[in-house]
């Protein structure tokens, strides 16, 4: 009879002992009640700030005196712009109110598509003139499904905003 290997293990090691698991009265955990429910756009406001504040105070020290300005100003003009954004009550906004913004998302997503298929098109016939168009559709189909999709995303935004009947809110 053969001894064991001195590199195999004869018993589980202690960890993989089911006895040693650690059980946890879960009705003895007492997490703190939130008296207030945040809304979401001080939540945005208190993460983007618990963020950006340890990053600008390790970059200053880092950066020449004339960036470091800049980069005070731009981190205080952020926290002047998200503490007003923060007092806007999202409740309040009427579906009349935003129907600008979405018209306005669906043409930047179509503008957008049209845009890049023109840059991939360019880019194509300008530095791979040798590739025929099956060939160019073979190599660069990612790109060309991206943006076509983000195309009728947008017309499909559109076309939802066209359909949705128009009701002014009575002041």
């Amino acid at each position: 009879m053969e001894s064991p290997s001195p590199l195999l293990p004869t018993s589980p090691p202690s960890s993989m002992d089911p006895k040693a698991t650690v059980e946890i009265d879960t009705k003895q955990l007492n997490y703190p009640e939130a008296d207030t429910p945040h809304k979401p756009l001080e939540l945005l406001r208190d993460t983007e700030a618990l963020l950006r504040r340890p990053t600008v105070a390790t970059l200053v020290p880092i950066l020449s005196p004339r960036l470091g300005n800049k980069l005070q100003r731009a981190s205080s003009l952020a926290e002047d712009s998200l503490k007003d954004l923060a007092e806007i009550d999202l409740k309040n906004i009427s579906d009349f109110e935003l129907r600008s913004p979405r018209i306005r998302i669906g043409l930047s997503f179509v503008g957008f598509s049209a845009l890049m298929t023109v840059v991939l098109l360019l880019y194509l016939y300008t530095l791979h003139p040798e590739l025929s168009t099956v060939q160019q559709v073979g190599l660069y189909w990612h790109e060309y499904i991206w943006f076509v999709c983000l195309g009728v995303a947008g017309m499909f935004i559109l076309g939802r905003e066209a359909m949705r009947p128009i009701q002014r809110q009575r002041r």
